[in-house]
């Protein structure tokens, strides 16, 4: 890290390691693992997003599994539903969010309602309907509110499926815990503090922190990173970016960027983790920062023809080191953890070392990630590492 001067304004120059550590350390793993638990995660990256595919887990465990270790899957649900601690809606995609942060959506919640629908045209009466129903019987799923489809596709919404998600997204009701990952709604009046329902913060207000919050969960990013952490646009990040706090700096190789300034103060240190990610993890959802920040092309391929993947329908990208070395595409046969395909980086296995280094990182994870989902063996069906130097290192090497 330097600085220089430019017309009397000192700025921070980083190279492209620096920025990468920082994201590292921003987004829980570069150093010691933090206390709090998930919760205080979820309060550190300021989204989680949620999806529907279940690979060992579901996206939103394997996040609090990554940073935290074998936290238990309990705890994890315990702490994004039924309390008052954390609140499920629209941020980089269908996210859970710190309730702290209910206000600071108001902005998307006040545009929605301004536009008048979103998915579908909402039919005349059913949210009156809902309203009642909500107040009269507590918490109910759409199933229970009268149906959640018409047909088998998604756009074939039921009226009262249609009625519910548009009091979701204007904030009338908040879903309070998924059954069977169906959504349970509850009224935001019974749902939501009613300290954090009574503010009420103009746009500007709403942008501003949560562009501050961006830059906090990554560290450093561009103008671009910033917009997609809550899905914002750039225009709006650039009318608030100068209220935020963040610091202007130059990355080698990258665009305008800024960064948070308390990651600034203190370098990042401390030891790498070793894990493998969701598709959904914050750290990699963007596609673009990933590839500028680790030169790492990825791509979810579950909702491509099999027969036109390249690295499995679930391929979970391998961080060690503070690189991401690889992918791989799990399963899981009874206690044992399959890796269907492993694909390594063709630099993780330039040499010798690399490769056994590569095999060694790759068979703690595996082991890691089988003994949170309670297997005791590993297959590997597919890989391009030597057979023998990876059976050796799953034989050695223990979760740590």
């Amino acid at each position: 890290m330097s600085c220089r001067s430019i017309t009397g304004v000192v700025e921070v120059e980083l190279s492209a390691d620096e920025a990468r550590r920082l994201q590292l350390r921003a987004q829980g793993f570069l150093g010691a693992r933090r206390k709090g638990g998930v919760p205080a995660l979820l309060q550190r990256l300021g989204a989680v997003q949620l999806d529907t595919i279940s690979v060992l887990a579901r996206s939103h465990e394997l996040v609090s599994y990554a940073r935290l270790g074998p936290v238990r899957r309990r705890a994890i649900e315990a702490a994004y539903w039924g309390n008052a601690e954390a609140f499920e809606y629209w941020a980089h995609a269908a996210s859970i969010l710190p309730m702290d942060d209910w206000p600071l959506f108001g902005f998307r919640r006040r545009a929605y309602l301004r536009r008048g629908w979103r998915w579908h045209k909402v039919p005349e009466g059913v949210c009156d309907e809902i309203r009642a129903r909500l107040k009269a019987d507590g918490p109910l799923t759409t199933r229970e509110l009268g149906g959640a489809k018409a047909g088998a596709d998604w756009w074939q919404w039921s009226d009262h499926k249609i009625g519910i998600e548009w009091l979701l997204d204007i904030g009338e009701v908040v879903c309070v815990e998924r059954v069977g990952w169906r959504r349970v709604y509850d009224l935001a009046e019974r749902a939501v503090p009613a300290e954090l329902l009574a503010q009420d913060p103009d746009d500007d207000a709403c942008l501003t922190a949560l562009v501050t919050r961006a830059g906090r969960a990554l560290g450093v990013a561009t103008r671009a990173d910033l917009a997609d952490y809550y899905r914002l646009r750039q225009d709006q990040v650039d009318s608030v970016i100068n209220g935020t706090g963040l610091v202007p700096v130059t990355v080698a190789g990258w665009s305008r960027a800024w960064a948070d300034p308390e990651a600034l103060a203190d370098p990042p240190r401390g030891r790498h983790a070793t894990t493998l990610l969701s598709p959904f993890d914050s750290l990699v959802w963007d596609r673009a920062r990933t590839s500028r920040v680790f030169g790492f092309d990825h791509r979810l391929e579950a909702y491509v023809p099999k027969a036109k993947r390249v690295h499995g329908y679930f391929a979970m990208p391998l961080l060690s080191g503070g690189r991401l070395i690889g992918r791989v595409d799990p399963a899981r046969e009874g206690r044992t953890l399959i890796a269907r395909q492993v694909s390594l980086e063709p630099w993780a296995t330039s040499t010798p070392s690399r490769t056994e280094t590569a095999a060694t990182a790759l068979a703690k994870a595996l082991w890691q990630a089988a003994t949170w989902v309670d297997c005791n063996n590993i297959h590997v069906d597919r890989t391009d590492l030597p057979p023998a130097l990876l059976d050796t290192a799953l034989k050695t090497t223990t979760p740590t």
